[in-house]
């Protein structure tokens, strides 16, 4: 898609998702937050942090993939971002890229990205990638990784701390933090169909010479997040909370909803955020925003939890009965 428009200046704050702010200050607000990070930080330090996750990639520069280094200069001056991160690729089927780093953040694409996407929908990926570092994501991002990778037996210096509140918040915040870093994808490729396709790939893969619908993966996706019944929400809660990444399908539902809510229009349109020009009290607009999206969804898991389990004691009930 030719003509997209640059967004001169734009803050990350534009598109970020109310959550998102709300679950990383919550996040950063937890007792002894702070004394993790340092301790994770300054045991592998920026050069080890690089060697951890570098270990076998290959560089992109103008002479390596050089189709890939125009693309994702591209992206960077789509959003206007003066700072040129470090592109890696490495080779993995497993289609997934990642922001991680501290002092200097970079970028890792893996292989299996090439071979499943098109060009517009990779570039869709870097911009999510780059929203990722414009929102400043990767130092959490990196030691959400480190810690569930390795786990407290394999890093004795947290051996004191209380891990699975950090790992519970960690991963709560890392889920939110898609659903900024989606905006920052569509804004970067400014076509929802190639946002939706990229989704549905990410979800399911390629065609393979069969025949992929954008259209009804929407309605799939509008369909998990509104269908079933009280008990398929408490299972959804369920096979989400130790997850990294909220289902595609969710992802899918909650970047249509911002954009049929006018919010892409209105930065296309110009009326954005520059950086620079942030707000210090928009937090607590943040924290209002996050509590009415967490309220109903709490009210509503409540609710799920007490229908589902009144259906459980009825089914448990009626078998005791049947025997």
């Amino acid at each position: 898609m030719a003509n997209r428009v640059p967004l001169v200046q734009i803050s990350s704050r534009s598109w970020e998702h109310p959550a998102d702010r709300a679950a990383l200050n919550t996040l950063r607000a937890i007792p002894g937050f702070d004394e993790v990070v340092r301790k994770v930080a300054g045991f592998f330090g920026e050069r080890g942090i690089r060697q951890l996750f570098l270990g076998d990639a290959v560089k992109v520069t103008a002479e390596q993939r050089p189709r890939l280094n125009a693309m994702w200069t591209e992206v960077l001056e789509t959003m206007d971002w003066p700072e040129r991160p470090e592109l890696y690729v490495t080779q993995t089927p497993i289609v997934n890229a990642m922001a991680v780093g501290f002092d200097k953040p970079f970028v890792v694409v893996n292989s299996g990205m090439l071979e499943t996407l098109t060009d517009d929908e990779l570039r869709a990926v870097l911009g999510h990638e780059l929203g990722h570092i414009m929102s400043g994501h990767p130092v959490y991002t990196t030691i959400a990784i480190i810690i569930l990778y390795f786990g407290v037996s394999n890093l004795p210096f947290l051996a004191a701390v209380a891990i699975l509140p950090f790992q519970l918040a960690l991963l709560e915040w890392y889920r939110k933090s898609e659903f900024s870093a989606d905006r920052a994808g569509l804004l970067t490729v400014q076509d929802l169909t190639t946002s939706m396709s990229t989704e549905m790939k990410l979800a399911g893969g390629r065609d393979y010479g069969d025949t992929l619908n954008v259209d009804e993966f929407i309605r799939q996706a509008e369909q998990y997040e509104t269908g079933g019944n009280a008990w398929d929400t408490v299972l959804k809660l369920m096979n989400t909370v130790m997850r990294t990444h909220p289902m595609h399908t969710v992802r899918a539902a909650e970047l249509l909803r911002w954009h049929r809510g006018g919010g892409y229009d209105r930065i296309i349109a110009g009326d954005y955020v520059r950086r620079g020009q942030e707000v210090p009290d928009q937090l607590q607009h943040d924290y209002a925003d996050a509590a009415d999206y967490y309220g109903q969804k709490t009210r509503e898991t409540a609710e799920s939890f007490k229908q589902g389990l009144n259906s459980m004691k009825d089914s448990i009930a009626s078998a005791w009965r049947n025997r």
